[in-house]
C-alpha cells in the first residue's frame, strides 16, 4: 500500500511551459499551419510529459499482464481458460500478434504472470503471481482488497523498472480468458452504466452467449456492490488481476513522466481506474485504436480520448497499442527534425 500511496500522491502535471514552446515551434515549422493535424497535438503533449523540446521516445516496452478469471465458470468465454497460458507462452516465443508487431517495430515485450490458473515455468514469463486466478465475481468478490493493491503495485513496479532500464514509451496489454467480462463489470461499476451498455461479445460469443454474459455482469454488480468512488474496491470486487496490474502500469508511467499507450477495451478500463486514483494520469495517456468490442468507444469517450486508429481490431494483448508507437515516433520526429521557416531561411508572407 505504501508504494501505491507514494505514486498516486507523487504524480505531477505535464510541463505547461514546455508545451507552449512546443506549440510555438509546431506552428512555425515549414508547412501550412496545423497541417499535421493530431500529430502536432501528440508532439506538444510529448514535450509536456518529458519536459523537453526534443522528446526521447526511442526505447519502447510493451508490458503485458497475464491472469485467469474465475468468472469463466459461468460460461462467458468462447475459449477455455488453458488458452491464457498458451497465449502467454506464444508471446514470449514471438508468435502471438503483439509479439510479431513488437518485433517489427523494435519494441521489447515483457509478460508478467499475475495469476494464471496454473503456474507456467517458462523462460521469458516474469513470475509475479498473487493467486491462481480470481474467484467467480458472480458469486462474490474476485479477490481481497489487499490482493488488488498488490496487483496494482506490481504494475507500478513494472513501469518503474522499465523506466530505470531506459524505456521511454510504454504500451499496456493483457491476456486472460474472461477478462472482457471483468472489464465490462469494472467499467459499469465506475461509471454507473448498465451492463448491457458495457458488455460485448468478447472473443466471439453468439447472441445467447452474450445474454448470459450480460446477466453474469448484472449479478456480479448486485452481489458485490462495488463502490463507484473507490477504484481499488471496484477492481477487487469485480475486476481481475490483469486489469489491476495494468492500472498500476499507467500510474507508474505517469509517476516517472513516461508516455503510456492504451490498447483496446480492457486496457482502457484499466486506464480509467488509474485516472480515478489520480486524474493527472490522463495527461500521460495516449489512446491507440478504436476497439471493436462494444464498450471500446464508450470508455474512450468517458476518458475524453480520441483514438488515432480504427482498424476494427479486438485482439487485445497490447497489439493495437504497439502499432501506435510508430505514430507517436512520427509526431516527435516531425517536431524535432523539420525546420522552422526561420531555420530554413524562408520568409513567411502571412
Amino acid at each position: 500500500m505504501e508504494l501505491l500511496k507514494k505514486v498516486t500522491e507523487g504524480i505531477k502535471p505535464a510541463d505547461r511551459e514546455m508545451m507552449k514552446r512546443a506549440r510555438e515551434r509546431a506552428d512555425n515549422l515549414t508547412k501550412p499551419l496545423g497541417s499535421l493535424g493530431r500529430l502536432e497535438e501528440i508532439a506538444v503533449r510529448l514535450c509536456g510529459i518529458t519536459g523537453s523540446i526534443n522528446p526521447d521516445v526511442g526505447k519502447k516496452a510493451v508490458i503485458v499482464m497475464a491472469a485467469d478469471n474465475g468468472v469463466c465458470s459461468e460460461g462467458v468465454a468462447a475459449y477455455p481458460q488453458q488458452v491464457t497460458a498458451l497465449m502467454a507462452k506464444a508471446m514470449v516465443e514471438g508468435t502471438a500478434g503483439v509479439a510479431v508487431f513488437a518485433n517489427l517495430l523494435g519494441a521489447d515485450l515483457r509478460v508478467f504472470d499475475l495469476g494464471m490458473k496454473e503456474p507456467l515455468d517458462y523462460k521469458g514469463i516474469i513470475n509475479k503471481r498473487i493467486r491462481p486466478g480470481t474467484a467467480n465475481i458472480a458469486e462474490g468478490p474476485a479477490m481481497t482488497r489487499g490482493e488488488a493493491v498488490r496487483a496494482i503495485e506490481t504494475g507500478i513496479q513494472a513501469a518503474l523498472d522499465a523506466a530505470d532500464s531506459g524505456y521511454r514509451m510504454i504500451a499496456v496489454g493483457e491476456v486472460g480468458i474472461g477478462n472482457t467480462t471483468t472489464g465490462s463489470a469494472v467499467f459499469a461499476a465506475l461509471e454507473g452504466l448498465k451492463p448491457s451498455q458495457t458488455t460485448g461479445r468478447g472473443a466471439g460469443l453468439d447472441d445467447a452467449g452474450l445474454s448470459v454474459k450480460i446477466r453474469v455482469v448484472e449479478r456480479a454488480l448486485e452481489i458485490n456492490k462495488p463502490d463507484p468512488r473507490d477504484a481499488v474496491d471496484a477492481l477487487g470486487k469485480v475486476g481481475g488481476l490483469d486489469i489491476a496490474g495494468m492500472a498500476g502500469v499507467f500510474l507508474g508511467a505517469a509517476y516517472r513522466r513516461i508516455p503510456v499507450v492504451t490498447d483496446g477495451f480492457i486496457s482502457s478500463v484499466a486506464a480509467l481506474a488509474a485516472i480515478r486514483l489520480n486524474p493527472l494520469v490522463a495527461e500521460y495517456v495516449f489512446p491507440s485504436h478504436l476497439s471493436a468490442e462494444k464498450g471500446g468507444g464508450l470508455v474512450l469517450e468517458r476518458l475524453g480520448l480520441k483514438p488515432c486508429l480504427d482498424l476494427e481490431m479486438r485482439l487485445g494483448e497490447g497489439s493495437g497499442a504497439v502499432l501506435m508507437f510508430s505514430i507517436i515516433e512520427a509526431a516527435a520526429a516531425a517536431l524535432v527534425r523539420m525546420k522552422t521557416f526561420e531555420e530554413a531561411g524562408i520568409k513567411r508572407i502571412i
